[in-house]
């Protein structure tokens, strides 16, 4: 599914309208469509009491349009709040505000007090503010968003974005978002978007389907179920791959250990690791010297995990290597600092914020700029980039970005990394044709393995090779 930035929505919009499709008929589409969500969800609709707390823009516009809506379907209590003396609406918001007049619906500028007192309101209804917010609200819309925890009975419907939401202060805590042609950034990437959007409603008002830019979009299991498909009766080992991971050095071969048995574990034929101990490794792997090995009949690079002070190692496999080459923890920070360039899909990165910082050679990443640095840098570097944490960006060279919407605070463990990078690199082992794929189905699994693994033994207790103890409950979610 297709994401857009605020930009990107009024560039549709305006696309749309200059296509024919009059601006008060978007307006009007958008407010028939979260009426229609209204009535499925709060039947019958004519008996609730309803607060509608609209702002001076487009939004507003939108909320005055469902007030208007709803007193067709004959709702009696129902309120109008604005945000913005009247005299300040104009355009489309104007006409509507003039239109709910009219028809006996005196808007007012404050919530009662007595509604609040009576507990009677059971749907609050936000649309004082849409996308494109700059800074936090303020004002009497600062207000009227903290308003909307007067109403501790009610459920709350926002209008394309609940208030206040990417602008970095109070924002409204929805239960249900409504919104329009696409989901939007801030749905995903927001600081709290999860707990403050509630369930997330996409719905059409008349936008063609081929304006809606590409770019950026969110993984979803479809795009890569193909990959499970059942394997040929007369397959061998041979037919999906053989992976090398390059790390473990003195003191550290458990990393090396779990990236292993991850790309194991996520299908890969065989696996090779080079560490300095091997006798932390399951028996089904095989093991090579750190200072003795081969890039002979490898057909995945993973390196990093656990390699500790052998950086000096990455460099030079960078410029050996010619199959695909997934570099994680210590291999990054031995690139850190130099003008590496990546062989486009073929060379995999996969910091952590900290990583990613030093990579760029800044302080720090603010969660703001991950969609704009990871997009630059994958673009720049000519690599795939898998930014991780909350919502782990992948971003191709071509500038295409995935979000990934699976994971859990339970992964906040040591080791995880490590699991990810032999899933990753076990994916590309079976799929080297389709490495842009097989990255999404890694971080994906890996992700829906740990929200399954967290259910079952709590978030404080998963601990990293739990999450290929669920990855086949996972891989069975989608096939």
């Amino acid at each position: 599914m297709r994401v857009l930035t605020a930009e990107q929505m009024r560039e549709v919009d305006r696309l749309t309208i200059e296509d024919g499709v009059p601006s008060i008929a978007l307006m009007e589409n958008a407010a028939h469509r979260v009426v229609e969500e209204l009535v499925r969800e709060f039947d019958p609709i004519d008996r609730q009491s309803i607060v509608i707390l609209c702002g001076k823009g487009n939004n507003g516009g939108d909320g005055l349009a469902i007030a208007r809506l709803l007193h067709e379907y004959n709702v009696q209590r129902l309120r109008v709040v604005l945000a913005a003396d009247p005299a300040e609406f104009t355009g489309d918001a104007a006409q509507n505000l003039k239109r709910i007049v009219e028809l006996g619906i005196h808007p007012v500028f404050d919530v009662p007090a007595k509604l609040r007192e009576r507990r009677e309101v059971n749907v609050v209804i936000d649309a004082l503010l849409g996308t494109g917010l700059n800074g936090p609200p303020a004002g009497r819309t600062a207000e009227l968003i903290a308003a909307t925890r007067g109403f501790p009975q009610a459920r709350i419907v926002a209008v394309d974005l609940p208030s206040g939401l990417g602008g970095g202060g109070d924002c409204v805590r929805a239960d249900i978002t409504v919104t329009f042609t696409a989901p939007k950034v801030e749905h995903y990437l927001a600081a709290g978007a999860e707990e403050h959007i509630g369930r997330l409603v996409v719905t059409q008002i008349g936008s063609p389907p081929w304006l809606i830019p590409a770019g950026l979009e969110v993984s979803s299991p479809g795009d890569f179920r193909h990959l499970f498909r059942p394997r040929k009766r007369e397959s061998n080992k041979g037919d999906f791959g053989h992976v090398l991971v390059v790390g473990g050095a003195p003191g550290k071969s458990g990393a090396a250990a779990m990236a292993g048995l991850a790309a194991l574990r996520a299908g890969a034929g065989l696996v090779t690791v080079a560490c300095s101990d091997s006798s932390r490794l399951a028996p089904e792997l095989m093991s090579a010297s750190l200072d003795d090995f081969s890039l002979e009949r490898m057909t995945v690079l993973a390196a990093g995990p656990g390699l500790g002070d052998q950086r000096g190692i990455v460099p030079k496999l960078m410029e050996e290597a010619t199959v695909p080459m997934v570099i994680d923890a210590d291999g990054l920070n031995a690139i850190a600092g130099t003008d590496f360039r990546g062989r486009g899909v073929d060379t995999i990165l996969t910091p952590h914020p900290g990583e990613m910082a030093r990579l760029l050679g800044v302080e720090r990443v603010s969660e703001g700029d991950r969609l704009k640095v990871a997009r630059t840098f994958a673009q720049e570097r000519n690599v795939c980039l898998v930014l991780k944490g909350y919502r782990t960006l992948i971003a191709l060279p071509d500038g295409n970005v995935w979000i990934n919407t699976s994971g859990s605070p339970a992964m906040a463990t040591g080791g995880t990394g490590d699991i990810l990078t032999g899933m990753i690199s076990g994916m590309i082992a079976q799929f080297p044709s389709q490495i842009d794929t097989a990255v999404r189905a890694a971080v994906w699994l890996h992700g829906r393995a740990g929200q399954l693994g967290a259910e079952e033994l709590t978030e404080q207790c998963l601990i990293a090779t739990d999450l290929l103890h669920y990855l086949p409950k996972a891989i069975r979610e989608i096939v």
